[in-house]
């Protein structure tokens, strides 16, 4: 039985989906997939509920009657009811998506790196694949799925599935529907390994190919931790830079943003934070999205533990020792409430859940346990986790019973229903030096930047600009922190590069906190709201939802 899900109108107790069967054509011209679905029910009941965003229902059955679409709600979209016929096992629905579906983003030829063909990608989590599939949106109903898609010449379609030939796809283990996705594009594949290899755009296939060259490497550590890898193929798809996360990922094909293309393989740790997904939130999902943390929670651990394991434990600890000061700093300024790791979201759009906490917090306590029990224990502990609840969506009190089998009377209350970091939590400390240098990493930079002063001259930034060239950098992370501190300073040299970043990068990470800064004086508005009527038709909708809500 699914836990009860406050962000779903499905009936998955009376009716559940079990396959979901794609049939849809690609349409640039009109920014619309139109097609039919066919959902594969045990059990079935009288009725089946879907959840939809901004569909257009055509036929059902090849029907025009014995469905009702219900009233939209704005976080939830609007319940798609249908009467089900005795012995119904399954149903076909027609349909087409709006051309402002929130889980799609439509890029003509200009917003592409090769500027010669229009782009189309997915991004269904939180509850975004309602908007391109009607089905039950629930992270607690897990689903196999096949597709077929029609795309226009030469473009090729990729999808989170096992590729069965050009356009067809099929994937046999069970998702949670969040994890359906499609892109399509000028693509093309260099092999990295036998079953890992990286997918692009042509012009950056070569550079993407040697920034994530040891993804098998990561692939390799990760199962000596915590099992085989159960998803097949490995593969990566670079996304324009409108991408509106750092990654996704998406079985058998993480999504991943270009702005992680450093150069020097220094932030490649978003890889190994999507590839430790396939055990902790493709193999083990969180049920509802207040038990998110169950994913972001165990990644984050993961992710440094495979960082660790091949390029050591002092890289792992300055990568963490940054993340842990980005919560601390974030925390600050969020609610109560928003600094649990259950968090309530009930009435609210999941993706406002989607901050450090459930992420780094998370991982701090899992480290916790690692610190108290030590790490061989932990580790047996955390592998046998994903053994017994693989291809489950599960709930805290879930994951709360079965750590206590192992480790009974252990108190995790004050990190899951209290807000802040408790006491007891790890303390993640690394010694970056003070003087820099020019062959340090990116997270020694980020450290020594954020450790200036907020009240910065712009003489002082002018001098340091001069030194270092921080406005030209082409390091995405560095760009972000560097311009963070431009708009606090009004150091206008910095403000054309300002606008340039902001137009074109839209990597939610970024865009947020420099939107905010911008708005924090009339006179920054006034930019940040001329420079966002350029930048906003290039971001994808859950972007712009964001920067609408701070410009207002």
């Amino acid at each position: 039985m699914p836990a009860h899900d406050v962000h779903s109108y499905s009936n998955p107790a009376e009716s559940r989906v079990r396959h979901v069967e794609l049939d849809l054509a690609v349409s640039f011209s009109d920014k619309k997939l139109r097609g039919a679905v066919t959902l594969s029910l045990e059990p079935a009941g009288k009725t089946l509920v879907l959840d939809t965003r901004d569909l257009t229902i055509q036929r059902v059955n090849g029907s025009s009657s014995g469905f009702r679409l219900g009233e939209r709600d704005k976080n939830l979209g609007a319940p798609l009811t249908i009467d089900l016929p005795a012995g119904a096992r399954s149903v076909l629905v027609e349909y087409e998506t709006a051309p402002t579906a929130s889980g799609l983003q439509w890029l003509d030829p200009a917003q592409t790196a090769g500027k010669q063909h229009p782009f189309l990608f997915s991004q269904s989590q939180a509850i975004h694949a309602r908007s391109w599939i009607p089905l039950q949106d629930s992270p607690g109903v897990r689903v196999t799925y096949s597709a077929r898609i029609h795309a226009p010449l030469p473009l090729k379609a990729l999808m989170s599935a096992r590729r069965v030939r050009d356009g067809h796809f099929h994937l046999a283990q069970p998702i949670p529907p969040y994890l359906i996705a499609l892109a399509v594009g000028d693509l093309e594949f260099q092999a990295v390994s036998q079953r890992c290899g990286i997918w692009a755009e042509p012009s950056m296939l070569k550079s993407a190919a040697h920034e994530f060259e040891d993804v098998e490497k990561m692939v390799q550590a990760a199962e000596g931790l915590y099992g085989p890898y159960r998803w097949g193929r490995y593969d990566l798809l670079v996304l324009p830079p409108s991408f509106p996360f750092g990654g996704m990922e998406n079985p058998c094909l993480t999504f991943a943003t270009p702005t992680v293309i450093a150069g020097d393989k220094s932030l490649v740790s978003l890889v190994a934070h999507e590839l430790a997904h396939s055990w902790s939130g493709n193999l083990v999902t969180n049920a509802t999205w207040s038990d998110f943390w169950l994913n972001e929670g165990f990644t984050t651990y993961i992710e440094r533990r495979i960082q660790e394991a091949l390029y050591g434990r002092k890289r792992s600890e300055m990568e963490f020792a940054i993340e842990t000061g980005e919560l601390t700093l974030e925390m600050k300024g969020l609610p109560a409430e928003d600094q649990k790791l259950a968090v309530n979201l009930d009435g609210r759009d999941p993706d406002d859940g989607m901050t450090q906490v459930p992420y780094v917090k998370g991982a701090l306590m899992l480290r916790l346990l690692e610190e108290k029990y030590g790490r061989a224990k932990f580790d047996t502990w955390v592998k046998s986790y994903f053994d017994h609840f693989a291809f489950q969506s599960i709930t805290t009190e879930q994951f709360l019973t079965y750590l206590h089998a192992t480790f009974p009377g252990e108190q995790l209350g004050a990190w899951i229903s209290q807000p802040g970091l408790p006491p007891d939590a790890p303390k993640v400390t690394y010694d970056f030096e003070s003087t820099p240098k020019k062959s340090w990493a990116t997270q020694e930079w980020l450290h020594w930047l954020r450790q200036m002063p907020v009240d910065l001259s712009a003489a002082k930034m002018a001098a340091l600009d001069a030194e270092w060239g921080f406005t030209q950098s082409g390091n995405s992370e560095i760009s972000a922190q560097w311009l963070l501190m431009a708009i606090r300073a009004r150091y206008e040299p910095a403000f054309g590069k300002l606008e340039q970043f902001l137009i074109g990068v839209g990597r939610r990470k970024f865009v947020k906190p420099l939107y905010e800064e911008l708005a924090r004086t009339p006179g920054g508005k006034t930019r940040a709201q001329a420079i966002y009527r350029k930048a906003r038709p290039g971001y994808h909708p859950i972007t712009q939802a964001t920067v609408d809500t701070i410009l207002k």
